[in-house]
């Protein structure tokens, strides 16, 4: 896919799942230049990174940085603490994959880039419907950081406001995957499973497996996810 480095810059932060691969896809497909960031923040397995190259690469982004951060020194989360199983049933509450304040970090570090290459533009694939309890994927959240992010940017003092976008935020996992399929997203690219084995392959019981399967169900289409054998 074509990228033209004379248009408008976007911030996307891409996990190499399937709610930022059609994030992605939605920037390219209003014009934006994209540059996409990662993180290695810690989590425990590489596969989703390894998704995020493959993609970025795919979309010819206009750069790919992948940042690391180390959140597995203060844990907290099944995701960053191997002391901590993922669990593979539903919990009532916030589940124990909550990531101590994940996406607030995460998106510091975009609003950060954002001024470096002068976007104005942030996207994040959060989600409030089909998600799984995290208060930093609510828009209560999103809207306080752009708040905050025009009160404490150059840019933002300036008059070059920052927006972020959260184009899933209101929609369903089966209107996720259908909005993408439209934009010729491959979701086979993509890795959502929490305990992924080095080969990207899901384990299928996790939150995010049954959030995915559940979709893909839904809007009666086969799921392309690569299962590790039982």
């Amino acid at each position: 896919m074509e990228n033209n480095s004379s248009s408008r810059p976007a911030i996307i932060l891409l996990s190499g799942g399937l709610d930022s691969i059609t994030v992605l896809a939605l920037a390219k497909q209003q014009g934006f230049a994209c540059y996409a960031l990662s993180f290695d923040y810690g989590q425990r397995h590489n596969a989703e990174l390894e998704a995020s190259r493959r993609i970025a690469k795919h979309y010819q982004v206009a750069d790919h940085k992948i940042i690391s951060l180390g959140l597995s020194a203060i844990g907290g989360s099944a995701l960053t603490d191997a002391r901590i199983d993922v669990p593979t049933s539903p919990q009532a509450g916030i589940p124990v994959t909550y990531v101590p304040a994940r996406n607030t970090i995460f998106l510091a570090f975009a609003l950060g880039w954002a001024e470096v290459v002068k976007a104005h533009d942030v996207f994040i694939g959060v989600n409030a419907v089909d998600y799984s309890g995290y208060p930093d994927c609510r828009p209560e959240f999103i809207k306080a950081f752009q708040d905050m992010a025009n009160l404490g940017t150059k840019a933002g003092v300036e008059g070059h406001k920052i927006q972020i976008h959260t184009p899933l935020i209101a929609l369903s996992k089966a209107e996720i995957i259908q909005k993408g399929l439209a934009l010729g997203v491959n979701y086979a690219d993509t890795v959502s499973c929490y305990s992924a084995d080095i080969k990207g392959r899901a384990c299928g019981v996790c939150d995010a497996c049954r959030l995915r399967a559940a979709g893909f169900e839904n809007l009666g289409v086969d799921d392309p996810t690569h299962y590790r054998p039982k």
